[in-house]
């Protein structure tokens, strides 16, 4: 993906140019990534234990046990080691500018991705799997990767990011309306949470975020713990100036970072309950 957008997405070509190229990219990692899924599925089909290969690659590109570390470890170093160690540890999962952020900027800096990377690096990949097999997961986590490597609203990337970010938002459209609703069931399982306000936020707020999909999922986790996430960001090339989505306040600690934690646990319980549903009930006559 570096060397194509480094060979491709030149300043000196048209807007339009770096359009068409951006749309070629796609086409060209989707499908390389569409033939080595294949391959591994053939595999998996064809070979006594190909299964263990599909198998070592899906736990491999299923971001859950990853997402949970990072985040725990903002918390931790928030409730132990102070504001500077924290900004260090979430500038591993944001964009964000981190270096002015304080404890409250911080928390919620890790509870948005948690939530939304809920979706993205869990639900969205099993949903892909579970239509399309191997090749649907792999394709997925390609448009995602890209997305989150062009899909920028800057000069550089605008034209070029285009089609990686609208087929991000295609892929997640319904996924992401999932992971909010796993994290309102969570909600039911969590203490101290609030289920209802969960599902309210969701449904009130989700359209306030600047993006189709992740405001989903960030609706249901602030209505769940009471606070208010995204809201005004400041990123290395820009300032957003993004409404609150949440009515409590945007005052999170590392206390609310635990509560969005377990929640966390407790989605992506739910997510594994409801694929094996669709598991039990495919290979039901099969019995």
């Amino acid at each position: 993906m570096g060397f194509l957008e480094r060979k491709l997405n030149r300043e000196n070509r048209s807007q339009m140019d770096r359009a068409a190229r951006g749309i070629f990219v796609v086409f060209v990692v989707a499908g390389l990534s569409a033939a080595v899924g294949w391959g591994v599925a053939w595999l998996t089909q064809n070979h006594d234990f190909g299964w263990i290969v599909e198998l070592f690659l899906v736990t491999a590109l299923l971001a859950q046990r990853s997402l949970f570390d990072h985040v725990s470890a903002v918390g931790n170093a928030l409730a132990k080691e102070g504001v500077e160690s924290a900004r260090r540890q979430v500038a591993h999962i944001v964009g964000r500018q981190t270096s002015e952020l304080d404890e409250f900027g911080v928390a919620r800096a890790a509870l948005e991705s948690c939530a939304e990377n809920f979706c993205d690096g869990v639900v969205a990949p099993v949903f892909w799997y579970v239509l399309f097999g191997f090749p649907g997961l792999l394709v997925y986590k390609a448009v995602n990767t890209m997305d989150s490597m062009i899909g920028y609203k800057t000069e550089r990337y605008r034209a070029f990011g285009m089609a990686a970010a609208r087929t991000d938002d295609v892929m997640n459209l319904i996924p992401a309306r999932l992971a909010g609703l796993f994290i309102v069931f969570a909600s039911v399982f969590t203490p101290t949470v609030k289920p209802l306000k969960s599902l309210k936020v969701m449904l009130r707020d989700s359209r306030l975020h600047p993006s189709l999909n992740a405001g989903w999922p960030e609706g249901a986790m602030a209505g769940a713990l009471g606070i208010s996430l995204a809201g005004p960001r400041r990123y290395a090339e820009r300032v957003v100036d993004d409404p609150w989505i949440g009515d409590g306040s945007p005052r999170a600690t590392h206390k609310d970072i635990a509560k969005g934690l377990y929640l966390y646990i407790v989605a992506c319980l739910i997510n594994a309950m409801w694929v094996a549903a669709i598991a039990m009930i495919h290979y039901a006559p099969a019995f």
